[in-house]
């Protein structure tokens, strides 16, 4: 059995992606074992899958190079890997990868092709192309080792019960979130015919989107209300996911349910669509030139307008249904 200590500390949605990635590979590579080192709180996104072992820490227990140091340490100690796979590839992980490399241990690390998303993100570049999906750059990794990767691509419904519709109109940066008089409007017209879902987190969202379930009839906020693991219960359980380019879209590949997702100042051609998740199924501005300004949908809008969210006309999603 070959042991690989795994890592990736960032953003939910990019951990998520890592999931379907390492079941594939698993079922292809049935002799390799993961141990997969991020934040506690993910541990559910990987309970399913056979061959992965979860360790969850808190970063703030391992400051600086000597709290590293000793992370490192610690790992070693209890998992005893044979490679290092670093799909994260910043500072604190590339502080890791020395410490291991110190050690005799061989490190593989994500290729996160930031010179081609500076290019594709230029507002002056009219000629932008399809970057590689960050679930294959992810795959890439592995294939480093030595080992055969071949990803699907395709959904894999967890359940064969599906009804209702969740909505997710929520997302960490502007960019990316559609303005909320849309989303309510959207909800509005969805619920005169399916039962909403919705899905979000923290006190403002939570407190939002409780006021939207009083207000329009035929929807339920489940903002605040799930762990994370009966949250991807209920996204299984989901005819259709409607989200933004964020956490949500990758929940729902993650459980094989379709999703319609929305996007602003990003784009699928930076290669974070949801994995197994159809072109047909994103609603975006295709004729703004300036789009994609941001990889994140962290910058703030040239243009001073927003029009790539504040132009976009929900009946596209409506449609889609």
């Amino acid at each position: 059995m070959t042991r690989v200590l795994a890592y990736r500390f960032s953003a939910f949605g990019d951990v998520a992606m890592t999931a379907p990635v390492f079941r594939e590979f698993l079922e292809q590579n049935p002799d390799v074992e993961i141990v997969m080192v991020s934040r506690k709180n993910f541990e559910s996104l990987f309970a399913d899958i056979p061959n992965v072992i979860f360790k969850g820490i808190n970063l703030d227990d391992y400051k600086g190079f000597f709290g590293l140091n000793r992370l490192a340490n610690e790992l070693i100690k209890e998992f005893k890997p044979d490679l290092i796979a670093n799909l994260h590839d910043v500072i604190r992980t590339k502080i890791l990868d020395k410490i291991y490399r110190r050690k005799g241990l061989k490190v593989f690390k994500i290729n996160k092709g930031k010179e081609e998303k500076e290019r594709l993100t230029d507002i002056w570049n009219l000629n932008k192309v399809q970057l590689k999906k960050t679930v294959e750059r992810y795959a890439d990794v592995f294939r480093e080792m030595g080992f055969e990767v071949n990803l699907s691509h395709q959904l894999r419904p967890t359940s064969n019960n599906k009804s209702g519709i969740g909505f997710a109109p929520f997302a960490q940066h502007q960019g990316k979130m559609l303005p909320l008089e849309k989303s309510y409007e959207l909800a509005r017209i969805l619920a005169q015919k399916q039962k909403v879902y919705f899905f979000g987190g923290g006190k403002k969202e939570t407190e939002t989107l409780e006021r939207w379930e009083r207000e329009i009839p035929n929807t339920y906020s489940l903002s605040g209300k799930l762990s994370l693991a009966e949250e991807l219960n209920k996204i299984s359980e989901l005819e259709l996911m409607i989200s933004m380019d964020s956490a949500n879209m990758h929940l729902a590949s993650l459980m094989g349910t379709r999703c319609i997702s929305i996007w602003g100042s990003t784009h699928p051609y930076a290669g974070f669509l949801g994995f197994g998740q159809s072109e047909d199924d994103v609603v975006q501005i295709e004729d703004l030139t300036c789009r994609p300004c941001s990889v994140f949908g962290d910058k703030e809008c040239y243009r001073g307008d927003w029009a790539c969210l504040e132009e976009l006309d929900i009946q596209k999603i409506v449609e889609k249904i």
